[in-house]
Formats: structure tokens, C-alpha cells, sequence
């Protein structure tokens, strides 16, 4: 299992690098200048040190280079120092942002946790729902629940975010006033009420995330759990009078997991790309919405920066999926 997992892990290396080259090249050939928001009345002698500073006068390979020490380096090291207390990073220049002219990891640590408690939540409720929901549709297929749950599962799949955000600040805040319509970002949980008001704000939001979630994993649930159902494994070991529950439990859902989790693996990053809609609709001050507010003031260090966390985290996340293969069928691991 060690070595399988080496092995993986060194295939990632080499993907990384060629995705970050890609993200890197592709936003450098975008229109844009880091001191398109600085006033005209600075002298340019003024503006080629700031220009200096920031990097911008170096070829693009030194660039490159640079961007992949800041990200690689210069950022953990940053990060070592907070967690110890030490000063190992001191001179060293991070990643700028061309809006704030602030560190950019900062800006994405102060953002990221109300990405993660809305996100994480979200796919957290969508997997425990869509599991069950596979597994039992699977068994009793055709049955009023099954018909029910491909429904109510092939709507939730039609459905955008956009539009079931709207729809959902249409009826349960406008409409029912149950809901507040704007994540209050700022609200600090110090208190039973404020802890009541901050579930009371993440119940759509969560919801918008986790009814595409669910709908996505029990369509795959339930079509793996028919496929293993009809094999020859199933009918011997109920031949040798083996329980339902056991047949179903131990050895069916266990081989059918193999690919279902692959779509739980790869579906936590594709959430991230689904949070940035959802949080400019409900204003909640996360990643996604850092995005769009950088891809429209051309603040390309920071672009560039989301869109390679984004990357890692698919690559990331594939890796556990190859190696969560390996724990469920020892035969992977062997090839």
C-alpha cells in the first residue's frame, strides 16, 4: 500500500507543476497592469519602483519562477511562523495582491473559513443524504421510492444554483421571512442567540449546496448498487443463506463504493466552483467571492493564486480517491 501510494503521489508532482505553468501563462496573457489603479499625478519614477516591487518588470520565466518560490516556500514558511513564533521568512516577498497591495494567503486565510463552515456543511448533509437515498433506491427499484428519489434527484440536477439561490431567497426569506436573505459575515457567535442566528443564516446557502450534492452522489449510488446487485457473487452468497443485510452491507456496498467514491472525492472541489455563485447571492464574504471581486479589478496575482488552490485541490482530492481505490479493492493497488 506504501508504495502504491508513492507512486500516486508522485504522478501528482509533475501535474501540479504543469497546471501552474498552464494558470500561470494563460492569466499572464490577459490584458491587465498592477498599477492601473495608482493616480496619474504619481511620478514614474515613483511607479517603476512600485512596478519593481511588485515583480512586473521581470521576464515571465523569472516571474514564474518567482510565483512558484512565493507559493511553494515563501507562503509555508510564512505560515511556520505564525504557528511557532519563529521569523524564518523575514525578507522574504509574498504573493501581492494588485488591489490592496496586501499578501494575498492573507486575504485567503481571513476569507476561507466562512468558505469552509458553508461548503463543508453543504457536502457534508448532501453525501449523507445521497447515500441512503442511492442504496435504497437501488434495492427497491421501481418501487414509489425509487420513482420519487429519480425525480426529485434529476430536478435538483436541472436546477442551477443561480436559480435555486434566487428561488430560495424568494420563498423562505421574502416570502416566509424564516431566513435572513444576507450571510452577515461579521457576526460574531458568542452567545446562544448569535449561535441560533448563524445556523439560521447558513440554512440556505447550505441548502442551495447540498440539494445539487445529494442529487449528483445518489444518482451514482443507485446505479452502481444495481450493477453489483445482478452479479454472480450476490446470488451465491444468498444461495448459502447468507442474510439481506449482509449481502447488501458487507458485500454489495462495498463494491460499489469503488466508483462512488471517486464522485465524492472529485465533487468536494466542484462544490468550491458552485460556492462562488452561491456566496454573490447570498453576499457571503468567502473565496468565491474574492474571485469574482479580483477577476473584476484584474487583480491577476490573486486569480492566479484561487485558481491554483482550486487545481490543487482537484488533484488533491483525486490522489485520496486513488488511494481510498487501494483500501477498497486490494487488487488496485497490485496493478
Amino acid at each position: 500500500m506504501l508504495n502504491y501510494a508513492i507512486r500516486r503521489l508522485l504522478l501528482a508532482v509533475p501535474t501540479l507543476l504543469l497546471i501552474s505553468l498552464i494558470i500561470f501563462s494563460l492569466l499572464k496573457l490577459a490584458p491587465g497592469d498592477p498599477l492601473s489603479d495608482v493616480p496619474l499625478s504619481i511620478p514614474p519614477e515613483v511607479r517603476e519602483k512600485m512596478r519593481i516591487a511588485l515583480g512586473a518588470n521581470q521576464p515571465l520565466t523569472v516571474q514564474y519562477l518567482l510565483w512558484l518560490k512565493q507559493f511553494f516556500v515563501v507562503e509555508p514558511l510564512h505560515w511556520v511562523d505564525i504557528l511557532f513564533g519563529t521569523h524564518l521568512s523575514d525578507g522574504m516577498q509574498r504573493i501581492l495582491s494588485w488591489q490592496t497591495r496586501s499578501p494575498v494567503f492573507d486575504i485567503v486565510g481571513q476569507r476561507l473559513p466562512q468558505t469552509l463552515w458553508v461548503v463543508g456543511l453543504a457536502y457534508i448533509i448532501g453525501v449523507l443524504i445521497a447515500l441512503p437515498i442511492g442504496i435504497v433506491s437501488a434495492y427497491k427499484h421501481y418501487s414509489v421510492f425509487d420513482q420519487i428519489g429519480t425525480f426529485l434527484s434529476m430536478v435538483g440536477l436541472a436546477i442551477p444554483s443561480f436559480f435555486s439561490g434566487v428561488l430560495a431567497i424568494l420563498v423562505f426569506s421574502v416570502l416566509l421571512g424564516w431566513f435572513p436573505s444576507i450571510y452577515n459575515t461579521y457576526l460574531e457567535v458568542n452567545s446562544w442567540s448569535s449561535f441560533v442566528e448563524q445556523l439560521r443564516q447558513m440554512v440556505m446557502p447550505v441548502m442551495v449546496l447540498a440539494i445539487q450534492t445529494t442529487a449528483h452522489i445518489s444518482r451514482y449510488a443507485r446505479s452502481s448498487m444495481l450493477d453489483n446487485l445482478g452479479q454472480d457473487y450476490v446470488r451465491t452468497a444468498r444461495a448459502k443463506g447468507m442474510g439481506e443485510a449482509a449481502v447488501v452491507f458487507i458485500h454489495v456496498l462495498r463494491n460499489s463504493m469503488i466508483p462512488v467514491v471517486t464522485v465524492i472525492a472529485l465533487g468536494l472541489p466542484a462544490i468550491f466552483g458552485g460556492a462562488i455563485v452561491t456566496e454573490q447571492i447570498f453576499g457571503v464574504n468567502g473565496i468565491g467571492q474574492l474571485l469574482i471581486t479580483s477577476i473584476i479589478g484584474n487583480d491577476i496575482p490573486t486569480v492566479q493564486t484561487l485558481a491554483f488552490i482550486f487545481a490543487a485541490l482537484i488533484v488533491m482530492f483525486n490522489l485520496i480517491a486513488d488511494l481510498l481505490y487501494g483500501v477498497l479493492d486490494p487488487r488496485i493497488r497490485y496493478e
